[in-house]
């Protein structure tokens, strides 16, 4: 990667995505949005059937966009630039072709719960808290917050984190649906490798397009998943087999009805 504070390890098939910047509570600036793209395009092109997302440290997942990254840009370059390019890269997670787990082992605030939104699974250790506090700040929940968290938590959860402050611990967020499994503190990871290898036992193609489908079904990248679909379908016909070869032969197809 670009930025050593996102690293991508994939091993057995599976990637291993971490932020590692604790010091700062995982928090994203412009340079590890870039990263974070680049390790999505490196994960698609890697033998890796599932990834798994974590946060170096045990007191913060992800703190969401670094405040002294953004807080300096006049509003031409916040919305130009920060707002754009995180959206770019969290739809990149997002729409990964491969299942995405992450481990909330530490605090899920903002953006970092825009993060964790991403994942196909969300698995929670005990101590962590879960919340949209950009109001709070005089921002909105910009990557995503709205939109993404609205479609995968529902928007009545949404607005009770975003315009009431709400914040919910663990267990409560197991019960309100923010996250599908809680485990004891340090436990996190384990418990991914659990579900991702349980992903390995599965077809790989029937995955992969299951995947696309849900995420048609919620919205998620419509168009591309129905001409992806699609052109696949057409790519393993035999039409394509002769239209090619007319094409070199320089000749008309001859298409079978």
């Amino acid at each position: 990667m670009s930025d050593a504070r996102i690293e991508l390890v994939v091993t057995d098939r599976i990637a291993r995505l971490t932020l590692r910047r604790p010091e700062k509570l995982n928090a994203i600036d412009a340079d590890m949005v870039e990263a974070l793209v680049e390790a999505c395009r490196a994960i698609e092109r890697s033998n890796a059937r599932v990834a798994i997302l974590s946060g170096e440290g045990e007191r913060s997942f992800c703190a969401g966009g670094d405040i002294d990254a953004w807080s300096s840009l006049d509003a031409d370059m916040f919305s130009r630039r920060w707002l754009r390019d995180g959206h770019d890269a969290f739809d990149a997670l997002a729409r990964l072709s491969v299942p995405l787990i992450a481990v909330l082992n530490g605090h899920a605030l903002g953006g970092g719960l825009e993060l964790a939104a991403c994942a196909d699974l969300r698995i929670a250790e005990a101590h962590v808290k879960i919340g949209q506090p950009e109001p709070g700040l005089g921002i909105i929940p910009g990557w995503s917050g709205t939109q993404r968290a609205s479609r995968r938590f529902g928007a009545q959860l949404v607005r009770r984190m975003a315009l009431f402050g709400e914040a919910y611990g663990a267990g409560e967020a197991l019960s309100l649906g923010l996250v599908d499994r809680v485990v004891a503190e340090g436990e996190g990871l384990a418990a991914a490798q659990v579900a991702a290898e349980r992903v390995l036992q599965r077809s790989p193609r029937a995955t992969e397009l299951t995947k696309m489908l849900i995420n048609a079904a919620e919205g998620e990248e419509s168009e591309r998943v129905v001409e992806a679909l699609a052109g696949a379908v057409a790519a393993a016909s035999s039409d394509l087999m002769e239209g090619l070869a007319a094409y070199r032969q320089k000749r008309s197809p001859k298409f079978n009805r």
